[in-house]
């Protein structure tokens, strides 16, 4: 039910509680929050009033350094010179994880971390974070399966090594534990992955793990910390800074949208800027920070050409000793990833050499042989790993901790990470700061126990859902998809509700649907047409034509929602094509050179 506000007032309570209420009620008298117009207006309050932190860069690790300072009471403000989550929160293998492979090397406090974090945001985004089965392989033979430095004689007791490091993770997980490791049959595995090899199979598991949609969480986390009062803005790229007595007092921003400069005062400035976090050093001093980017290359494939079920699989051995994943994710499955040096981390793309990489080891354990052209896209992002300046480690062997260290002017940057432990990094970051204000009383985190938007009362969202879902043609990948929403369902579905061609898919034979591109326009700060195609929604990697074909109708969508002209919707689409146009041979090979089914917004 909702709350509908005509001539007369009409409250139908049912099973609403007070809190989406008061939520709805807030909705509609606010028209476009998170728009545009509130990224302006946020700028400008923030160069006006000033804050107490400042953080820069809107990936992962700067939204929960804003969330969690924010929760503390601290008037934040953040900025980001692109658009949120376009680096490497974007560009993940979209799997919330312990890292098994660390118990290889040995690192149980990053395991124990991971696999904490896994349980908290599992419980605080239930909606965002699901479970997963993960078969693993082990075959005779192998060297170093799944990284163990442990090798008996011929490969003796394999399985015991393998099945003890897997206890060992379930354990570590503790009370926040999924499903606990099961061994599997030849012939149930068989069932469950038809298309891997099992010649030489000698035993086989399956253990669970979390999996997640990148950039909703990104943006989930931020519409958390601005309901706890942040200010955020994209395409807002820091420029410089302002010293007093040595120490940043503020910060000169360029709105790259409007034009305008802007100087923020700010008590102190988190540098979240991950591999660029050495750059924003340097702009206020020397850079202490070591940063040794590793590209990691992912694949996208169509199911079938895996015949994947609902599990993900684990390539046990590599040559260079990573592991490799397949992992479902709709129709499509996502192959990754690499682990390789260097390169403009301003320019991440998928060489011939990434692809081959994958495309044998994929081979190498699968019957159902992957060629280029069952390649929809091929897709690359950078991690910043930490490294002393004296390491000369292979980024395969790098730590995926994090390290908060002091800047220059008094800057603090987080460094470091990864996706799964967001929230403790962010944590760790505001405790640094709080420490370093001296005097006053520390103000503890809660983020540990605070529920993302979207939570509460998410039931009665989904329940919504599926009762319009005959109504509105909606099938059911699409309605999982959009129960990735929570309970911002109900401003998509007052979408549908009020123009049925939003009802329809993006694309034909992908979960997508217009009223998602105007939920961005209106509620999350999009300005460009890669901004959905890319991130909102993740057409660009999963449609066979890179969503080059359809294009035009999303700009059009868009452009009745932020005001372009005709010549900016050429301007937009243009733009776009040219993004895609590396990739392009991937969908041509895959399609034959045909178009697939136009959408059309009547």
């Amino acid at each position: 039910m909702h709350l509908r506000i005509g001539p007369d007032l009409c409250i139908i309570m049912g099973d609403i509680s007070q809190q989406i209420i008061a939520k709805e009620m807030n909705s509609l008298m606010n028209e476009k929050p998170l728009s545009i117009e509130e990224r302006r207006d946020g700028l400008a309050r923030m160069a006006r009033d000033g804050v107490d932190v400042l953080v820069i860069g809107g990936g992962i690790t700067g939204a929960g350094v804003a969330l969690d300072a924010a929760a503390r009471g601290y008037r934040v403000g953040l900025v980001e010179k692109a658009d949120f989550a376009s680096g490497t929160s974007s560009k993940s293998t979209k799997l919330v994880h312990g890292g098994i492979r660390y118990l290889s090397q040995f690192d149980f406090a990053l395991t124990r971390e991971s696999l904490v974090e896994r349980g908290l945001l599992l419980r605080n985004a239930p909606f965002l974070v699901q479970p997963i089965g993960f078969l693993l392989p082990l075959y005779a033979g192998a060297k170093k399966p799944m990284g163990t430095p442990i090798r008996l004689p011929f490969g003796f007791g394999m399985g015991y090594i393998l099945r003890a490091g897997l206890i060992l993770y379930d354990m570590l997980a503790g009370r926040l534990g999924l499903q606990p490791h099961r061994r599997l049959s030849k012939t149930k595995l068989s069932r469950m992955a038809p298309c891997l090899k099992t010649d030489k199979l000698e035993d086989a598991f399956i253990y669970f793990d979390g999996q997640t949609d990148d950039t909703r969480l990104v943006m989930t986390v931020l519409r958390t910390a601005v309901d706890q009062g942040a200010s955020i803005a994209n395409y807002a790229e820091v420029t410089g800074f302002e010293m007093a007595g040595g120490q940043i007092d503020a910060v000169h921003i360029a709105d790259r949208l409007g034009g305008e400069g802007y100087s923020i005062r700010a008590r102190k400035v988190v540098n979240a800027a991950g591999a660029s976090a050495g750059t924003i050093e340097e702009m206020a001093g020397v850079s202490s920070i070591r940063i040794k980017p590793a590209k990691g290359v992912h694949l996208t494939v169509a199911r079938e050409s895996l015949k994947m079920g609902k599990y993900a699989m684990v390539l046990p051995e590599t040559d260079d000793g990573r592991l490799l994943f397949l992992v479902p994710w709709g129709p499509r499955v996502t192959i990754g990833t690499t682990d390789t040096e260097g390169g403009d981390i301003n320019d991440a793309t998928a060489g011939p050499a990434d692809i081959e990489y994958l495309l044998r080891h994929v081979n190498r354990y699968m019957r159902c042989r992957l060629e280029e052209s069952d390649i929809i896209s091929a897709w690359a992002g950078y991690r910043p790993l930490i490294s002393s300046r004296k390491s000369s480690a292979q980024s395969s062997k790098l730590s995926r901790t994090h390290a908060v260290l002091d800047g220059p002017g008094g800057m603090v940057s987080i460094v470091g990470g990864k996706l799964t432990t967001y929230r403790r990094m962010a944590q760790d970051t505001v405790d640094h700061l709080v420490r370093g204000w001296g005097k006053k009383p520390p103000k503890h985190s809660i983020t540990a126990n605070l529920a993302l938007e979207g939570t509460a009362d998410r039931e009665l969202a989904t329940a919504d859902l599926e009762s319009r879902s005959v109504e509105y043609g909606l099938e059911a990948d699409v309605i999982r998809r959009l129960s990735l929403y929570g309970t911002e369902l109900f401003a998509i579905l007052d979408i549908m509700a009020t123009d049925a061609a939003m009802r329809r898919r993006i694309v034909p034979d992908l979960p997508y649907v217009m009223a998602e591109v105007v939920y961005a326009c209106r509620r999350e700060m999009v300005a460009n047409l890669d901004d959905v195609l890319e991130r909102r929604v993740h057409i660009s990697f999963e449609d066979r034509d890179r969503g080059t074909t359809v294009a035009p109708a999303v700009a059009e969508v868009m452009a009745v929602e932020l005001g372009w002209d005709a010549a900016e919707v050429v301007r937009q689409v243009e733009r776009y094509r040219r993004r895609t146009a590396s990739d392009a041979r991937w969908s041509t090979a895959l399609s034959g050179g045909k178009e697939p089914e136009r959408v059309q917004i009547l």
